[in-house]
């Protein structure tokens, strides 16, 4: 694995033979400004850096690093991530170092937050030569971030996105099916006061697990009480709050659905902490079926989300797609779709005749 630097760019060199100092003129700045755009760099106007990536992307324009890349064999694969998840991470990154070995790539990577950032880590990852880029979650469900790599021309797999774009390649599992394959579960036990926590509502991943709790319930005649969702954001902390909040109110839920492992981890914290017995007084499951499912006490019944296969795939698509780029063939964007299995363990079990009510 290594790490992008971002150090100066050397002169640029492309396929089209467009060079630093023509995208220079038809952007009418110097080409230093237009290297400070490559590189991220901050001092850069956002009206200047709209020039500058207008004219990289008409001249089709590449750092000389990439064709250095492209005549060696060696492939360089980028991976921009601000997860919040570091098990999700752990697991993803598992996968895609494996396959860069396997594929003959190496892995770059940069960590980036809000919107300035993603432009900037961007274009250090463009400027440390590589030539295609693997876009996690959150990431793989920002228009912007997808759009600036469309617009410089880098081949980019999204990963784990619920509702994929029909110009972008993916790889996913059924983010639906999973949820309500985890509701029958619950409902089959008898639980019929199920709590659930919401994701990160950016994350379109979080919405169809909403949406299967919803359907769930309905479908079983019951009715989706506003008290018994409390909003999350993927992370341990906001799990706490969440649990907090659900098991705050005077009759308790039989069964508490949180949205990933580290929310439900994070319930089973505060379940322990107000003395409930788990599964007896309270069910608790998660989603994604990361490490910490079963370092937790008792271990988690979850959806299995093979995050590890799934950065598999999406170097292998990516690496494709690259090569059909180098060949002058069209590479159409490519839709993934992997299995995924509902794991059963120790912290889900049967509905308790009589539920812990609050004095």
């Amino acid at each position: 694995m290594a790490t992008s630097n971002k150090a100066a760019p050397a002169a640029l060199d492309t396929s089209s033979g467009a060079t630093v100092h023509d995208v220079a003129r038809l952007a009418g700045v110097s080409a230093m400004t237009v290297s400070r755009v490559i590189n991220g760099r901050a001092s850069v106007s956002a009206a200047t850096r709209g020039k500058v990536e207008a004219a990289i992307a008409s001249l089709h324009y590449q750092p000389n690093l990439a064709a250095r890349a492209a005549r060696t064999g060696t492939l360089r694969i980028g991976l921009l991530y601000s997860n919040p998840s570091a098990a999700f991470l752990s697991e993803f990154l598992v996968g895609a170092m494996d396959q860069c070995r396997q594929g003959g790539g190496q892995l770059l990577l940069e960590r980036c937050g809000d919107l300035a950032s993603q432009r900037a880590a961007i274009g250090c990852l463009v400027a440390a030569g590589v030539d295609g880029i693997l876009v996690p979650p959150p990431l793989c469900d920002s228009p912007q971030v997808l759009a600036q790599l469309n617009q410089m021309g880098i081949p980019a797999i999204a990963v784990a996105t619920a509702r994929p774009s029909p110009d972008v390649s993916a790889v996913r599992i059924d983010d639906y099916e999973g949820a309500l394959a985890m509701m029958r579960h619950l409902l089959a036990l008898g639980h019929r006061d199920i709590g659930f926590i919401e994701g990160d509502p950016a994350h379109t991943p979080a919405l169809l697990r909403r949406q299967a709790y919803d359907d769930a319930m309905r479908d079983a005649g019951l009715q989706v009480r506003p008290e018994r969702v409390a909003q999350g954001y993927f992370t341990y902390r906001s799990g706490l709050d969440a649990a907090r909040q659900l098991l705050a109110a005077a009759t308790l839920p039989s069964a508490i659905f949180a949205s990933n492992d580290d929310m439900a981890a994070a319930t089973l914290a505060v379940a322990h902490g107000m003395g409930l017995q788990v599964p007896l007084a309270l069910s608790v499951c998660g989603f994604d079926d990361t490490p910490v499912a079963t370092t937790v006490w008792p271990e988690l019944s979850t959806i299995h989300q093979p995050i590890a296969d799934m950065a598999r795939a999406a170097v292998t698509l990516v690496i494709d797609e690259i090569r059909q780029r180098r060949a002058g063939e069209l590479a159409p964007a490519t839709h993934h779709l992997m299995p995924f299995t509902l794991m059963t363990r120790a912290s889900t079990g049967p509905v308790a005749r009589d539920q812990p009510r609050r004095a």
